[in-house]
């Protein structure tokens, strides 16, 4: 696996992606009904934020996505962020954790003291997972604050850990 800057070329791989996890209404709060060029606009960070995809270095398919940069602006700008997108075909193969792992090395080389994720589905267990072995806390929970396609409303887990 590859892991490298977002690139326009990838946005016609990355469309199929971004769809199927925000249509499963069950990871991220955005509408489903965003236009390619919209969808580009949330998910391709300017600096000094950062859009990555992991690809398979032999068949080139995607497998991921990640974006990362400051959490807040001025004051907030040394707090880091990220948001996560794994192909169904491609979860559990370790995908996430090669992002997580790229985006927390990145945000600490760009000189970040820590990384904050401001809403993770409390019943996306494999994600709370991950990011709980990679040091990780929970530091509250805003209660009832996610619609889940499945569980009705979910709390969203604010987690933080210093780099």
């Amino acid at each position: 696996m590859l892991i490298r800057p977002f690139v326009a070329t990838d946005l016609p791989a990355f469309l199929p992606l971004f769809h199927a996890v925000v249509d499963d209404g069950e990871t991220y709060a955005y509408p489903e009904d965003l236009g390619d060029t919209e969808i580009e606009a949330l998910w391709v960070e300017a600096p000094p934020g950062l859009t990555v995809v992991a690809v398979d270095e032999g068949t080139g398919a995607l497998l991921g996505s990640a974006k990362t940069g400051p959490n807040r602006p001025g004051r907030g700008a040394h707090v880091a962020t990220a948001s996560f997108m794994v192909a169904e075909t491609a979860r559990g193969r370790g995908v996430g954790r090669a992002l997580g792992e790229w985006v927390l090395a990145h945000a600490r080389a760009a000189g970040h003291t820590a990384m904050q994720f401001n809403a993770v589905v409390e019943t996306n267990t494999a994600a709370v997972a991950l990011w709980r072995s990679l040091g990780f806390v929970v530091v509250g929970t805003v209660p009832e604050a996610f619609e889940s396609r499945r569980h009705g409303r979910v709390g969203l887990h604010v987690m933080h850990r210093p780099l």
